[in-house]
């Protein structure tokens, strides 16, 4: 059998024509190029392969000859090029495997090949995603992560760590000042160092958990190709599942995921749409936690997140110019998940993880502690407490949007203790949470941003983050209070 791939007959008459146009233009970049063939060659320029077709347009001057023989060839195809071209090597691909290969009976369907398509059928995934989301993130994160686990790490460091730490710091320091610094309400240890290893640590590490027996299972390309038409209506194409999904463990990691989308378009929507509506582990976890007791607060909250996620993809998608992405990606075989790759999977995540909230945390102490030592803070606060009376919250939940501006799990942390110590209503609790959802992105994912989308698109991105994130809490509380709704 030949090696040779003979594709349509379209897409072999547009090689064919472009074949000819390089063998007359004769430039070095074209004939001393030993890597590629001429019919490779012309294969990616027909699919306008980044690289090579920014060399046509340099070196070609009638590149736009090239250009109409591809806009003719997508027209005859109907198709996008790639599709054609992709579908035609997997149908060869296909061939030789039913040459070479031998199934029985009894093995033509077997039982992975009948889950895979429950996976990827709207009718019966949408389901399972929601059985997944009920046990694996409300029951195990929420409840038992966020509920269990934290009250008890939580109520380890209120009875025997901090109040050590307080009586040491005294003794070490006779000085107010560094007390403050170290110890009591805001100090480095007792609220920076608490914050991220008694509340945070153990939701990020359940999330992760759940996340990489998901991902070890090959869950995770199944769920993109059953949201991939769900994802197009917002200019994503099912590919974007990947790094939304781990948006919800780490958003700084998954702004840096973004790189692997097809468009810059793809990436602006994705980065926005993590920066805004998608909660890390650590702030729903939180969130989770706080109204694992309250299911229609989490109802609602969840329903306004997703419905503010889905409208604003789905104009930023109308508003960019450009069409989605094609999507195309490997599904690997369904498998029972290793328990060794599991624990490595969700060890090496909570490490990193842990080891980038740790100075953050350390930072946003020291600042909180300049703050409230030059009067800054008190002041801030002032400033923050008639906005937190507009939205129908006692003056206490100022401190948390200060928090925030710091990380959003920070001031998710913050709020799990003023719910703790003074107590709010389900209201008030779901106006907290929407608004620090929607609120700015912690500095991190800030930075990684800069880095991937430049200071115009983040700046842009984030003035449109922070007022929006307010105006929403005050829509909500306003229409929660004229409907008499009480969660």
């Amino acid at each position: 059998m030949s090696n040779k791939i003979i594709y349509p007959q379209g897409i072999e008459k547009a090689l064919q024509q472009i074949h000819e146009i390089l063998e007359e233009a004769q430039l070095d970049f074209f004939t001393n190029n030993n890597l590629l063939s001429q019919r490779t060659l012309a294969l990616l320029i027909l699919q306008k392969d980044r690289d090579i077709w920014h060399n046509v347009q340099v070196n070609l001057p009638n590149y736009n000859e090239i250009e109409q023989i591809i806009f003719e060839t997508q027209q005859n195809l109907g198709k996008p090029i790639t599709e054609a071209i992709a579908l035609t090597r997997q149908k060869i691909a296909i061939d030789l495997e039913n040459q070479v290969l031998q199934e029985s009976q009894f093995d033509q369907v077997g039982i992975g090949e009948k889950i895979h398509h429950l996976m990827v059928n709207p009718l019966t995934g949408f389901p399972l995603l929601l059985l997944i989301l009920y046990y694996g993130v409300y029951q195990f994160v929420g409840n038992f992560g966020g509920g269990t686990l934290v009250d008890l790490i939580e109520g380890f460091f209120e009875t025997r760590i901090n109040p050590v730490v307080n009586e040491a710091v005294k003794v070490i320091f006779p000085w107010q000042i560094l007390q403050d610094l170290f110890a009591n309400d805001y100090g480095i240890i007792t609220l920076g160092i608490r914050y991220a290893t008694a509340i945070i640590l153990p939701i990020v590490a359940t999330y992760f958990l759940v996340f990489s027996i998901m991902e070890d299972t090959g869950y995770l390309p199944r769920l993109s190709l059953m949201l991939d038409r769900l994802f197009n209506l917002i200019g994503l194409s099912g590919r974007a599942v990947i790094p939304i999904v781990l948006g919800f463990g780490c958003d700084t990691m998954a702004t840096v995921v973004t790189r692997t989308l097809e468009t810059k378009r793809e990436r602006i929507i994705a980065t926005f749409l993590l920066a805004l509506a998608i909660p890390c582990a650590a702030q729903w976890g939180v969130i989770l936690g706080l109204l694992a007791q309250k299911p229609y607060a989490l109802l609602f909250w969840a329903i306004i997140v997703s419905c503010i996620f889905l409208i604003t993809g789905f104009l930023t998608s109308r508003l960019l110019p450009g069409k989605s992405a094609n999507f195309y990606m490997e599904i690997p075989p369904l498998r029972l998940p290793k328990l060794k790759n599991i624990i490595t999977k969700t060890y090496v995540r909570m490490q990193w993880y842990f080891w980038e909230i740790i100075p953050l945390f350390i930072y946003a102490s020291i600042l909180i502690w300049l703050g409230r030592l030059t009067g800054l803070f008190d002041l801030i606060i002032r400033w923050l407490e008639p906005v937190s009376l507009s939205l129908g919250l006692p003056r206490e939940v100022a401190p948390v949007f200060l928090y925030g501006f710091f990380r959003r799990d920070y001031g998710a942390a913050g709020l799990f203790d003023i719910q703790k110590n003074i107590g709010l209503t389900g209201n008030q609790l779901v106006i907290c949470a929407i608004i620090l959802t929607l609120f700015l992105p912690c500095v991190a994912q800030f930075q990684v941003m800069l880095k991937e989308q430049g200071w115009k698109n983040t700046l842009a991105m984030v003035s449109f983050i922070f007022p929006f994130a307010f105006v929403v809490g005050f829509c909500v509380f306003h229409g929660l209070q004229i409907t008499g709704i009480n969660l």
